[in-house]
């Protein structure tokens, strides 16, 4: 079921996750996925764009996963999967926000894990290299080798029951993990 609200809010993260409960009665998983892009070199950069990076990417991931962590601590079982990025953990010309914001959602994930531990809440990171809306006019030809196909069956295995990995990060992309 599609939900439209922006999880750049406290409000619009609880709703989705209300969304869910009143939908399907429960949530088992969290992907973090939601993301934009304000590059602009660090001289160049707004207090604006920087903000609506982490807005986005940080805030979101926290306002959609604390509702959810809640009906999941209460249940005894669920799984998260934050979305990072290379750029986060090595850097990337003009992407001071980005890159910020991807490496606060691995001290985001960790402490998902740690606190989740004890519930049966496994919490993992990925940082893929795949071909998006975001980066379609990045790759060229050679953006087949990095569908997002190939991301996939990683997650999927993460927000799994046989899955019993938490507190990693995983490099995904173009079939290789």
């Amino acid at each position: 079921i599609a939900n439209h609200d922006s999880v750049s809010s406290a409000a619009g993260g609880e709703r989705i996750i209300q969304t869910a409960l009143d939908t399907f009665g429960t949530v088992d998983i969290v992907i973090n996925n939601a993301g934009i892009l304000r590059d602009a070199s660090l001289v160049k950069m707004s207090a604006e764009s920087f903000d609506a990076l982490i807005d986005v990417h940080l805030k979101g991931a926290f306002y959609v996963t604390q509702p959810a962590f809640k009906v999941m601590k209460e249940k005894g079982y669920g799984r998260v999967v934050y979305t990072a990025s290379g750029a986060g953990l090595f850097g990337n010309f003009g992407q001071a926000n980005y890159a910020a914001a991807k490496m606060g959602l691995v001290g985001l994930s960790s402490v998902t894990a740690i606190e989740g531990a004890k519930y049966n809440i496994k919490s993992n990171v990925i940082t893929p290299i795949a071909r998006t809306r975001l980066t379609e006019g990045l790759m060229g030809a050679t953006g087949e080798m990095f569908a997002p196909e190939y991301i996939a069956p990683m997650v999927a295995y993460l927000v799994s029951e046989a899955c019993e990995h938490t507190h990693e990060i995983f490099n995904v992309g173009a079939g290789r993990y």
